[in-house]
């Protein structure tokens, strides 16, 4: 496209993007935005025009995210290759991201791979079974009769941890097996979704248990190592296990191959990771009109809309478009629209342990760039 043909078709859309009391991108600002994405590696890159996609558009996406305060990284994926990156506030392509809750769908796989190894006979064994210790002093019946498939989907019954400092606290006490008894139910199993930090540990636990190994360990040899990545720290408990519900650190472009394993059914360059009727068990919505911080909200910032919750994966649909996706606190998110054939991923600082109404607020914002962007796609 010449110079001419460029700025043109770039005032056009600037102009779709204008939002109250913001000034929209000139046309020279689009033409100077540079996302090319770095050679080498494991990724094969491309560009937007090649892969079908208007360039202005991601133009715009990478203007918007230059101005970010907390954003460190930003990738676009389409077709199986990388066509878009860029990194911001001192994020780089080879740091290691904390991934945060995102890291509640690397516990999901995991249990999906050790379900297809035989380590575990079905999603309806019963929570109980893996915990023999706590089993004898459970004092609410309901308890006994949680299972697996339950802890995945966030629908046991046990509470969200910020809604009071002793269950907080309990959550940072790293000891987790007999919060199982101490920690109330406050639905039937199986009846209401409620957002529980807790149930990832105790799955990540399970798989640590019927496997023999910490999680990290397993996961090195049976999904990491597939996917050719090299893992950072995963933070673990008192006890030693690795934190199924967060703390785990990857680079952003492993993270993206993370997102596109699912895109592609589980299967990466050939072999199959994770089974595909997983994946998609995975991806199916079990509770709709849910969030993690206001669980009958249904909706996050401007464009995330019909949140729902499946094995540790929550969907939303942006202006018509369907969207699966992992998320942690601060703007960690992997996004996969299966229907074009794309996945996006951002990194940003974490905001470890502080949850307050700014760690909120650019954990949003993060959101509204990337839904702006779903939204202006055809």
């Amino acid at each position: 496209m010449n110079r001419a043909r460029w700025v043109a078709v770039a005032a056009m859309v600037a102009g779709m993007f204008l939002l109250p009391g913001c000034l929209p991108p000139t046309p020279e600002d689009l033409a100077n935005v540079d996302y090319t994405p770095v050679g080498g590696g494991d990724w094969e890159v491309s560009t937007p025009e090649a892969e079908g996609l208007n360039p202005l558009l991601v133009a715009e996406l990478y203007y918007n995210a230059a101005k970010m305060e907390t954003l460190r990284g930003l990738l676009v994926i389409v077709n199986g290759r990388l066509i878009a990156e860029d990194y911001f506030n001192d994020g780089s392509i080879d740091q290691t991201a904390r991934l945060q809750s995102v890291t509640k769908s690397f516990t999901s796989a995991l249990v999906g791979i050790a379900l297809k190894q035989g380590l575990l006979t079905g999603v309806d064994q019963k929570m109980l079974d893996f915990f023999p210790e706590i089993a004898g002093q459970i004092t609410d019946p309901r308890k006994e009769e949680i299972t697996v498939r339950q802890l995945l989907q966030m629908r046991a019954g046990y509470p969200w941890e910020e809604t009071h400092r002793d269950l907080w606290a309990g959550l940072l006490s790293g000891h987790y097996p007999p919060l199982l008894e101490s920690f109330p139910l406050i639905a039937d199993p199986g009846t209401e979704f409620h957002y529980s930090n807790l149930t990832s540990n105790w799955l990540g636990i399970i798989v640590d248990r019927v496997s023999g190994m910490n999680l990290k360990a397993y996961a090195e040899e049976h999904l990491f190592a597939p996917l050719g990545i090299d893992p950072g720290e995963w933070g673990t408990d008192a006890e030693g296990h690795n934190n199924g519900c967060g703390d785990l650190h990857l680079r952003i472009r492993d993270a993206a191959k993370f997102g596109l394993l699912y895109l592609d059914e589980g299967e990466y360059k050939g072999e199959q990771v994770i089974p595909a009727n997983w994946i998609e068990d995975s991806l199916r919505a079990y509770s709709m009109s849910v969030s993690s911080g206001a669980p009958s909200s249904g909706r996050i910032g401007r464009y995330f809309r019909d949140i729902g919750y499946g094995y540790q994966w929550w969907s939303a649909t942006i202006s018509g478009h369907h969207v699966d996706y992992a998320a942690g606190h601060g703007g960690q998110l992997i996004v996969l629209l299966e229907a074009l054939d794309m996945v996006i991923v951002t990194t940003a600082y974490p905001f470890w342990l502080e949850h307050t109404g700014e760690s909120w607020r650019h954990e949003k914002a993060c959101f509204n760039l990337v839904g702006r962007f779903i939204d202006s796609l055809p």
